[in-house]
């Protein structure tokens, strides 16, 4: 895998050349070179175990680097941790609010460790609580709210400061599709309102709906980076065609080779990667073989995921 380095954009809030992490021999974040423009929605996607987090918390300024340069908001997080921490918002991977006190309480009392006046974040808490959608649960105490209205609450939390950058971490982890999506929209809200964003991800989807621009991170180095479409473009074929076999009567790989751009067998089903997928779906039958189920889909992130690092992306 050949480390992609991200061209120089200006106006960057993030700058990163050759950044690395190591703990003791295991080095999780091997030459990373990122930049991040101002207004954009801007993704880390990768499994567990990619060096995402260890990124992020770089960026964040609560892990130093062990090599190379980064620039957040035009400071040194080595010199300056205290004066980014100041214009950030960090939703951390796990939400790490106060269970015992009250969505409204959760908000003030995080502001004014900003030095907020005691006016302002009660203004501020009311206007997070209906951003979050919360304001009917303004006074009731953290802990009985569900997983979604926590990690809405969590975002609001960050928000506080009103800052330039705001940090996500897996910010969907655990979540239904309905609290997903509402969370998806509150995001949206803030990419409209010039927030600048990075997200870490390790779901296909989420990065496609919500990133601008990504790099996928596999064993602490970047392999591929730009928008959904260029690397969906870049790496994939227009379509896919899914197929599930009888054990019994499963194809090999290679029999199956002539009929598509490219063949991947994956232990439930085989994807074949083709510019028509219903004409390839007609071609398999026409060779004798006989799928349980066929699928024609468009190619995704995942698609190109499989084909950077030979594997799928599982949680």
């Amino acid at each position: 895998m050949i480390p992609v380095t991200v061209s120089d954009m200006g106006d960057g809030l993030v700058q990163a050349r050759g950044l690395r992490k190591r703990f003791g021999e295991f080095e999780a974040v091997r030459g990373v070179d990122v930049d991040v423009a101002r207004g954009e929605v801007f993704g880390f996607l990768g499994p567990n175990g990619a060096g995402k987090s260890s990124t992020m918390r770089m960026i964040g300024c609560v892990s130093p680097r062990t090599g190379g340069s980064l620039q957040v908001l035009g400071l040194d997080p080595a010199a300056d941790g205290p004066r980014i921490r100041a214009r950030i918002g960090v939703v951390p991977q796990l939400d790490n609010l106060d269970a015992e006190l009250t969505v409204r309480q959760n908000l003030q009392i995080y502001g004014r460790y900003f030095g907020l006046s005691k006016a302002h974040v009660r203004e501020k808490a009311t206007e997070l609580m209906e951003f979050a959608r919360l304001t009917d649960r303004a006074d009731d105490p953290v802990e009985p709210l569900s997983g979604g209205m926590k990690r809405r609450l969590t975002i609001a939390r960050a928000l506080v400061n009103d800052p330039e950058l705001l940090l996500l971490d897996e910010p969907t982890t655990g979540l239904d599709p309905q609290a997903r999506h509402l969370l998806w929209e509150r995001l949206y809200r803030l990419k409209r309102e010039g927030v600048t964003q990075i997200i870490t991800t390790h779901y296909m989807d989420e990065a496609e709906q919500l990133c601008d621009r990504l790099v996928v991170m596999d064993g602490g180095v970047i392999v591929a980076e730009g928008s959904p479409s260029e690397l969906i473009a870049r790496h994939s074929t227009r379509e896919v065609l899914e197929l599930r076999f009888d054990p019994e009567l499963r194809p090999a790989a290679a029999e199956l080779e002539p009929l598509a751009e490219r063949v991947e067998e994956l232990p439930d089903r085989m994807l074949l990667y083709t510019a028509d997928g219903e004409h390839t779906q007609g071609e398999v039958h026409r060779a004798g073989h006989r799928p349980q189920s066929s699928l024609v889909r468009r190619s995704s992130l995942e698609d190109v995921f499989l084909r950077l690092t030979g594997r799928t992306l599982v949680d």
